[in-house]
């Protein structure tokens, strides 16, 4: 996901001359460096000051830009999170705040780069959206949308490197606001997104090797959710799972979990989140996973 972003947004950023981009100690390397040495006057680094990430670009949305603000989940959000609030959120500026490796992706660094709880954070600010695509295809899409959006801040969450494409024969289109059908079943529906789709769809070839017929439904927007994508999907089948990477506060689980109780639903409905805990593990990322819950065999073994 990482490489796509760069290459479509070197590709959008030609075609605007109103792009901007500003990094916070990430040593630009493929279309990212063509876009520095192309467009100096562009591409801002300003080193391990991320606050001055964000109010650089709130300066440059005050002027008419579209910039991107880029660097390691952790930092792009936590770190400078006042700014964030204040200096983009209040004032509804048409800035990208991109987290890049969200999640526990980075899991051997530890804690300090571990993203636990970005989707909760960036959630409860108001004027604030989130994108988090499940694959390449998607943050191509998603990274034009950026582009070209002026109806406020977003936070784009990618993963970091590897990720397989998963929407290449999606039943629907991808769409801002709008859950996305990757496949359409009757019995079983998983809603996710990001980079945990790709268990999620292994969970589901699971499911329908056992004679099951299952939906996949990629919820790449988060905020704001399409609660009306997420009744229709909670009315129409017997069971609904929900994998995500995120604290259990504020993500889509606990909203799922809210539509639900709003709508009466029936269905019986699993969620699989991160703990509500710092796991103190040293391991890959599917180490990390497996040790909050997180894994296929898990998984299966809980909606059994």
């Amino acid at each position: 996901m990482r490489n796509t972003f760069s290459e479509t947004l070197y590709e959008c950023a030609k075609a605007d001359p109103m792009i901007y981009i500003v990094v916070a100690d990430i040593s630009p390397a493929g279309s990212m460096a063509n876009f520095q040495h192309e467009y100096p006057d562009r591409f801002l680094n300003v080193g391990v000051a991320e606050q001055s990430m964000i109010g650089i670009a709130a300066g440059l949305a005050l002027k008419g830009c579209r910039p991107f603000a880029y660097t390691i989940a952790t930092f792009s959000l936590y770190r400078p999170f006042e700014m964030v609030r204040d200096d983009l959120c209040y004032q509804n500026l048409p800035v990208t705040v991109v987290g890049m490796g969200a999640g526990v992706i980075y899991s051997t660094l530890g804690g300090t780069h571990h993203t636990m709880e970005d989707i909760a954070v960036a959630g409860a600010i108001p004027n604030m959206q989130i994108i988090a695509p499940c694959d390449p295809l998607e943050t191509i899409e998603a990274t034009r949308h950026c582009a070209l959006q002026s109806k406020g801040p977003v936070y784009l969450r990618i993963g970091k490197a590897g990720e397989p494409h998963l929407t290449e024969n999606a039943v629907d289109p991808w769409e801002f606001g709008k859950i996305r059908y990757i496949r359409r079943g009757d019995d079983v529906c998983i809603l996710t997104y990001g980079v945990l789709t790709k268990m999620a769809a292994e969970v589901a070839d699971s499911l329908e090797a056992q004679g099951k017929s299952v939906s996949l439904v990629s919820c790449h927007t988060v905020k704001p959710l399409d609660r009306k994508g997420i009744e229709a999907a909670l009315a129409s089948h017997k069971h609904v799972i929900v994998i995500e990477e995120n604290v259990p506060q504020g993500g889509l689980a606990a909203q799922t979990k809210q539509i639900a109780w709003d709508t009466q639903a029936t269905c019986r409905l699993d969620t699989f989140t991160l703990r509500d805990e710092f796991i103190h593990n040293y391991g890959s990322y599917d180490d990390l996973l497996d040790a909050h819950g997180i894994s296929q065999a898990k998984i299966l073994a809980a909606v059994a």
